[in-house]
């Protein structure tokens, strides 16, 4: 993800310098070279301050992709806002979003504008809800969905990858959730049943990540938000017995990602946007979209619901859907620096249509702009949503 966030950004023409930080310093060195005389790598441990406070050192805004946030997030904020940098990362864990939340007042002091979790969920599915919301005259409910299957590594390395712990850590022990108006604590992988606009009736799971801690805060007026997440059956019962180990203490987050990560067969193909595009036009599968949001309310005084969804993304797989919007975020806040202080959420500060007109050119396929890249669908206009995915 830090691999094509750093290209992303070198690629910006308002970047004059990019300095790529890694605990191996060799590793940044080596993608530093391939980012052209722009761009330099450094050695650094996030986990000691006197370290991150050099080599913030002089800069303008830091791009935090290291994980697992629920671990490492908090302290590259903290050291951000000492230092007196803007700070924009792909944070997707509920607690250290309402830690980093917290840090709102030492932001506004230092005169530090942070924006946090602006990758694929949260990030272009918290955009994705601002459309879908901005349909209806008020909003009652507001779900963030993605399929889990798809956010697996692409790679595979001698440990498992953070995003594999942070799915483990998100799908066990307990979770902030709000409902009925009210944030509370429940259990993951609880079943939810909804109306997707374009496709009928379609099945969810609950599970832990900042869309529902950020969104009742940006929108008071929520009764419900909700992350759901799908994926293959055989995955889903897998996710129940890794839960169940995890929250006995038998088994340790690592150990059980590694499991996964065999198990889900790291490495294979990614799916492209067409794959998913065929899966969802195959009716008796019953798919969903890899990435949407689902608002439901009313419109001129009568029930209604709304979803959204992308029918392209950045290639190749997880890593640029998550670290090429994060880049982006960045071109996007960039008139806000420093004059909106404090930490937001991406659906607080960023518009969504310079989001997406942002970044759909640098999607595969490449698409011209919001209304190009997104598919938003509607209950009092009926729409067969595979139809409207393929259609360009």
């Amino acid at each position: 993800m830090g691999r094509y966030a750093a290209q992303t950004a070198a690629a910006l023409d308002f970047v004059e310098e990019l300095v790529v930080g890694d605990l191996d310093g060799g590793a940044a060195d080596d993608i530093a070279a391939r980012l052209g005389p722009k761009a330099s790598g450094s050695a650094v441990d996030v986990q000691n301050d006197r370290a991150m406070s050099k080599l913030f050192s002089g800069a303008t805004a830091v791009l935090n992709t290291v994980g697992p946030f629920f671990r490492l997030g908090p302290p590259v904020l903290r050291a951000a806002i000492t230092a007196g940098v803007h700070y924009l990362d792909i944070n997707d864990d509920w607690e250290s979003t309402e830690a980093m939340l917290a840090l709102d007042d030492n932001a506004r002091s230092a005169g530090v504008t942070a924006v946090i979790g602006v990758g694929a969920s949260p990030g272009i599915s918290n955009m994705l809800a601002c459309l879908a919301m901005r349909e209806l005259d008020d909003v009652d409910e507001v779900i963030a969905g993605f399929d889990l299957d798809a956010a697996m590594p692409e790679q595979r390395g001698d440990k498992p990858c953070a995003a594999t712990v942070h799915a483990l850590h998100q799908l066990s022990g307990r979770i902030r959730v709000f409902e009925d108006g009210a944030f509370t604590e429940a259990k993951p992988q609880r079943r939810v049943d909804f109306d997707y606009p374009g496709l009928g009736p379609r099945t969810g799971w609950t599970m832990g990540h900042p869309e529902a801690v950020t969104f009742p805060r940006t929108f008071p007026k929520l009764r419900t938000a909700r992350v759901l997440m799908t994926m293959a059956p055989s995955g889903r019962i897998a996710a129940r017995v890794f839960r169940v180990l995890i929250d006995a203490g038998a088994l340790s987050l690592e150990r059980a990602g590694g499991w996964v990560e065999r198990l889900e067969g790291v490495g294979k193909p990614v799916k492209t946007p067409a794959d998913y595009v065929s899966e969802v036009l195959d009716t008796s599968a019953d798919r969903l979209p890899p990435l949407f949001a689902v608002a439901k309310g009313q419109r001129r005084s009568q029930p209604a619901t709304v979803a959204a969804t992308v029918r392209s993304a950045p290639p190749v797989g997880m890593g640029g859907a998550t670290g090429v919007p994060l880049a982006i975020g960045l071109s996007v806040v960039r008139p806000i620096l420093g004059s909106k202080c404090g930490v937001f959420p991406p659906e607080a500060v960023v518009d969504p249509n310079a989001f997406f007109d942002a970044l759909a050119p640098l999607c595969d396929p490449v698409c011209t702009d919001t209304a190009d890249l997104t598919v938003v669908t509607r209950s009092w206009e009926p729409v067969d949503l595979g139809a409207a995915l393929a259609a360009r």
